[in-house]
């Protein structure tokens, strides 16, 4: 009989097949004191086992590219963080075995993490994975991970770690469901940049029976159980209609009337330009450089390093806009040349600019190399600062850019409520406003975006944070500037249009979701997304917003 179970909808597709869930983790290592005289031993395989598993970690990210590589390259150094190392070394000195020692230093590493506040509460799954991958290999027994099938299946899982969503393979992951995660975790947007249907935050899915159909609809969210034969047509129909849509939509964003609405491509590197170039997009919205800081948490990458880097980015958009963030450090991503290792909320202290203005020399360097590799060229360059609170801190920014002699846009990211209700003031230092609408919905609501629990406050439709964006927008519009989303709620085609309605002036998002904004944002004037913007504002709740806007689009 076919039931219906909804969860968080975060990956366009629909996915029809048989469930198969993810490798059991790690069983807890039995706890047996060894001699003294086995502990130098012991310590040597917990070493080479750590190593191990980093090269793995980074040989996974290599293969994958693109963003999924800086996320597991971040993963691996968690597994090498020198003073959780030095604790496993210090269980094993006093008799835990190497596996023992591995998986209690671990877990009171987990409790800190948990307890450290929601933001760095959402590190913990990837810290999991770390520790069962670890442990397993200790153990000699298989890593946890995807199932091997040689069918197409759905995939199951109480949450996916990063090394295992990089990897998933298109032709036999038809798509997954997690009973955990939320719209902007890790997995979710790794599952857009891979272009698999995906449901994260759906509460009792690990209790889908191994082999059971199920249909998956990435769009809203729906899980229908042993679908019924109309209904898996009715799912057919609709994805191989707006598949034909896709492959004949092309050209610029814009609205029915003409109403231009650059779209431009989320980029984390070099490695993810040719989806982008594929994907038409216009320029790029988003240049997360900060994960070319990672690969060496104790220090910056050389100026010449990231001229490198910049360059591979800028030449790939001859003529088209490119917005590079500087670098985001703190909270989630700590450098240790560059963030406090004792702050009880990093979320809440020094992260983003304020980072940065503690350490000019970081800053300096960066803008220089931007300005070295944006040299000659034709590209639109423009440079925006993290974590943005008030006109002192966009000031500071700017006179910055000044002092590298950096000839581009200046502009700040709209993070923090403050900012969005300050908008008009901070406009008169910048020249751009940037709507990073994945953090500006976490300091709203106060709802980790890694948290599944907390997930319905993180879902951009919440007209709070409607309200947030028609603010800066506004303000923007008032002083003759732009005001971009370049947050993971640009994606949704559905939201695309309302965005545009609040006064958005581009939007930015994960290659894979630019064909889907490009056909949504063609079907609607103006005027249309105007009146779902004003509906969905009037709302009371996300749901209601995203009804609200669906009935005025659709005419009903």
């Amino acid at each position: 009989m076919e039931t219906t179970l909804r969860g968080v909808g975060v990956s366009h597709g629909v996915a029809i097949g048989e469930v198969r869930h993810m490798g059991t983790a790690v069983l807890e290592p039995p706890a047996r004191q060894i001699p003294a005289e086995e502990a130098e031993r012991e310590q040597g395989r917990a070493r080479q086992a750590v190593e191990a598993v980093a090269a793995d970690l980074i040989a996974r990210g290599n293969l994958a590219g693109g963003e999924a590589q800086h996320v597991l390259e971040a993963q691996a150094m968690m597994a090498q963080d020198p003073e959780l190392m030095a604790d496993v070394e210090r269980r094993i000195a006093v008799g835990s075995t190497a596996e023992r020692g591995v998986y209690d230093a671990f877990a009171a590493y987990r409790a800190l993490l948990a307890n450290a506040g929601e933001y760095l509460a959402g590190r913990v799954a990837d810290l999991d994975d770390v520790r069962n991958r670890i442990v397993a290999r200790l153990l000699g027994v298989p890593m946890p991970g995807v199932p091997d099938s040689d069918e197409p299946y759905v995939l199951i899982a109480r949450d996916l770690a990063p090394a295992d969503t990089a990897l998933l393979d298109p032709a036999l992951v038809l798509g997954f469901v997690t009973e955990e995660g939320g719209p902007t975790s890790h997995s979710a947007i790794l599952a857009r940049a891979l272009g698999v249907p995906a449901v994260v935050a759906l509460p009792g899915a690990g209790e889908l029976a191994e082999g059971t159909v199920i249909a998956v609809d990435g769009s809203t969210g729906e899980i229908f159980v042993e679908p019924s034969a109309e209904k898996r047509a009715e799912m057919e129909s609709a994805a191989a209609a707006r598949k034909a849509a896709l492959s004949a939509s092309s050209g610029p964003g814009a609205t029915s009337d003409g109403h231009k609405v650059p779209l431009l491509a989320n980029v984390g590197g070099p490695g993810d330009v040719p989806a982008a170039v594929e994907a038409g997009a216009e320029g790029v919205g988003l240049f997360r450089t900060e994960f070319l800081f990672l690969d060496d948490s104790k220090q910056a990458p050389s100026e010449e390093k990231q001229v490198a880097a910049y360059l591979a980015v800028l030449e790939a958009f001859p003529e088209g806009r490119v917005v590079v963030r500087v670098l985001d450090a703190g909270a989630d991503k700590p450098l240790d040349f560059l963030t406090p290792a004792d702050e009880p909320n990093p979320a809440l202290g020094v992260r983003g600019l304020r980072s940065l203005l503690d350490h000019p020399d970081v800053l300096r360097t960066q803008l220089t190399a931007l300005s070295k590799a944006a040299q000659g060229l034709p590209v639109h360059l423009e440079v925006m600062a993290p974590m943005v609170a008030d006109r002192a801190d966009a000031k500071a920014f700017a006179d910055a850019c000044r002092e590298a002699g950096l000839q581009a846009k200046f502009g700040a990211m709209v993070e923090i409520p403050s900012a969005a209700l300050r908008a008009r003031s901070i406009l008169r230092e910048v020249e751009f406003l940037s709507l990073g609408t994945n953090d500006l919905a976490q300091y709203t609501f106060a709802a980790d975006r890694q948290v599944g629990a907390v997930s319905r406050l993180q879902d951009p439709w919440q007209p709070a944070l409607l309200d947030l964006v028609a603010l800066s927008a506004e303000a923007a519009r008032a002083e003759g500037k732009s005001c971009g989303v370049c947050g993971e709620a640009a994606s949704d085609p559905l939201l695309a249009c309302v965005l545009t309605g609040l006064g958005v002036t581009s939007l930015s998002m994960g290659a894979a979701s630019i064909p889907y904004v490009r056909v949504a944002l063609a079907k609607y004037t103006l005027a249309q997304c105007e009146r779902a913007a004003a509906a969905a504002r009037a709302a009371d709740s996300a749901e209601e917003a995203r009804v609200a806007a669906q009935v005025v689009l659709s005419g009903e």
